[in-house]
């Protein structure tokens, strides 16, 4: 039985639908510091309970798991008193701030699943670049590449607020961040950034960065929130290559194609493209948890709170790389 906390867009227009798609979920409630605006969302998606504040529903004794969509600066406090009432959490990323941060969460971690909502570890196209990867079709990895942007100026956007973890690292570095991760199944060692801020907001609108994997493994990335909506992922190894066209916002029960270039023709003659089973990444999501939580699985996954760790111990040292100038350690 799920709850989520606030009316956000991201759970209207992406979660919630992939929850009453699904079998495997049952969604009981929604909250908002709005009671009017939680029974206007529970009416529009057919959830039977609204409630007027996020402690109405964390009380709730019939909610077992909770995703929460909030403005970054609360994902940690209000994961920490969901987890104080017992209930499970798939919370958005960025999950923390700060490595202290996340790191406050470590005790509640031993109790209840915690999860970063990385929708995109589900879905068929990475599934399938990491596939061909373990299996050597593009030789060794030696760096993955990502660009990903969109624009938005508009000083009243929670992604436009410093203080609430706005900005372009926190927003979409985290998923490039993740990408390198995933792909190359290893933790980077040192990073350096460059980051460009807006002076009126005050946040980063232009981030690029290069991260250090070792063995001669690196992932090069640049996030905008002021640039042209573009998205792109690549990984090149020794003998070929592997693009995903549409690897973060991939359309919800679409089909996504992937390429792959196992000869490194110039005039594109090595290419071939793959069409990837049809998929709603969040969907999959919710269901994987829901899954965990029926199983009784160890809090402790390999997509747990160890997980959001790693992410936020890389983001730390981007932001401590602006300030330096220089290459900073992974701690």
């Amino acid at each position: 039985m799920w709850g989520v906390l606030s009316t956000s867009k991201i759970g209207l227009e992406h979660v919630i639908p992939a929850m009453l798609s699904s079998p495997l979920v049952e969604l009981r409630a929604i909250a908002s510091r709005s009671l009017p605006a939680a029974q206007a969302a529970a009416r529009s998606a057919g959830i039977p309970q609204a409630y007027g504040s996020y402690e109405a529903l964390l009380a709730d004794p019939a909610i077992e798991a909770v995703y929460n969509p909030l403005p970054n600066h609360l994902h940690v406090p209000m994961t920490l008193a969901a987890a104080a009432a017992g209930k499970h959490v798939l919370c958005e990323k960025p999950f923390a701030l700060s490595t202290a941060e996340a790191q406050s969460a470590k005790d509640a971690a031993s109790r209840v699943l915690i999860e970063e909502a990385f929708m995109v570890r589900h879905h068929p196209q990475w599934l399938r670049a990491r596939e061909l990867v373990r299996a050597g079709r593009i030789g060794t990895p030696r760096a993955v590449q990502v660009f990903f942007s969109y624009f938005n100026d508009d000083a009243a956007n929670i992604r436009n607020q410093p203080g609430i973890g706005g900005g372009a690292l926190y927003d979409i570095g985290c998923y490039a961040v993740l990408a390198g991760r995933y792909l190359f199944e290893a933790e980077p060692l040192r990073a350096v950034s460059l980051v460009d801020r807006d002076p009126v907001l005050g946040t980063d609108r232009l981030t690029s960065a290069l991260l250090d994997f070792g063995s001669g493994r690196q992932l090069g990335f640049t996030v905008s929130t002021q640039s042209v909506p573009f998205q792109r992922v690549q990984v090149v190894g020794t003998t070929g290559r592997i693009e995903l066209f549409i690897p973060f916002n991939a359309a919800r029960g679409g089909q996504m194609k992937l390429a792959l270039d196992e000869g490194g023709r110039l005039d594109g003659s090595s290419i071939t493209v793959e069409t990837l089973p049809a998929a709603d990444q969040y969907r999959l999501e919710v269901e994987d948890f829901s899954r965990r939580v029926r199983e009784g699985a160890g809090c402790e996954t390999a997509s747990g709170l160890g997980d959001a760790l790693a992410q936020a111990r890389v983001i730390d040292a981007l932001w401590h790389s602006e300030r330096s100038g220089r290459w900073e350690p992974i701690a």
